[in-house]
């Protein structure tokens, strides 16, 4: 794989691979399109994605929306009916662009099972979760149409895309920074994305029931939706702050109790609407009444 910026494109873009997936093949196809190509240059290239790249477990290409534009200034917005406040992203070179991607139309793309699939950024969209992040991680092709000025046309969103998709409730200047967000959060959970693939199951909002199985601590649990646990590394003191005792005991069943308990506490603090869909048994619905009663 080239190292340093993907290669550059006529309208954008991408990422060289010599690698392949463990199947033979590239494991999924992300296209973003957008206003601003160059954005992409810095994201793309460190880290997960970039290894990803060079396993062949994920080729990223981006497009440059004004290379769909024909007019002489390569126009892709405009004003929108009715008046109001901004510009829009018109419909045309959005349509060209996915058309030429090759992508199965929507009406296949929304069907069960489609392995597909087209999001539009959108402050208006549902908003993006890690349940979200581990469906797409199963998908072979994923389009990404960055938004831009007060929005696009809303029949890009009514015939085109099959999903909208918001990484939060506020506001940003464009879908850039999202559609960098989402591959980041769904390459990861690509089989063989990461060295260690139990690592995705033990995180914060990941929804794997607990693991029983394992000997070492570090079967302790997967979150089932709760918030991580606290992590601690050397040194053992610091600034007269110590480590918890019971994770330098070597005694693992303790060492799985007490995880469990800080990863209950820490969602109950920060984020307690979590706990309602989280997945536990009869020992954590418990910890749940006792953790509540000494935080009340």
């Amino acid at each position: 794989m080239k190292l340093g910026f993907p290669e550059k494109r006529g309208n954008g873009f991408r990422r060289k691979v010599k690698g392949v997936g463990f199947s033979g093949f590239v494991v999924m196809k992300i296209d973003i399109i957008t206003i601003f190509p160059d954005f992409f240059r810095g994201p793309l290239d460190f880290g997960i994605i970039r290894r990803s790249g060079e396993a062949g477990l994920a080729e990223i290409e981006v497009h440059d929306l004004r290379a769909f534009a024909h007019d002489r200034h390569k126009t892709v917005d405009d004003r929108p009916f009715g008046g109001g406040e901004g510009m829009l992203l018109k419909p045309e070179p959005i349509f060209e662009c996915v058309e030429k991607l090759g992508v199965s139309n929507r009406e296949a793309r929304v069907e069960k099972g489609s392995r597909e699939t087209v999001i539009l950024l959108s402050a208006q969209g549902r908003r993006f979760t890690q349940k979200i992040a581990q469906e797409l991680s199963s998908m072979k092709r994923m389009v990404l149409i960055c938004g831009r000025y007060e929005g696009v046309d809303e029949r890009v969103g009514e015939h085109l895309a099959d999903r909208e998709l918001s990484i939060g409730d506020y506001v940003l200047s464009g879908g850039e920074l999202g559609a960098a967000v989402i591959v980041d959060a769904v390459v990861r959970l690509i089989p063989g994305a990461l060295g260690n693939e139990a690592s995705s199951r033990q995180e914060s909002f990941s929804l794997y029931p607990q693991s029983q199985d394992g000997d070492g601590p570090n079967s302790t649990c997967a979150s089932g939706g709760l918030l991580d646990y606290p992590h601690y590394t050397r040194p053992a003191d610091f600034r007269g702050w110590s480590v918890p005792d019971v994770l330098a005991s070597g005694n693992h069943e303790e060492i799985r109790r007490w995880r469990r308990r800080m990863a209950i506490e820490k969602t109950l603090r920060n984020r307690p609407e979590l706990i309602d869909d989280a997945i536990l048994d009869d020992r954590d619905t418990e910890l749940v009444k006792q953790v509540k009663a000494t935080i009340q």
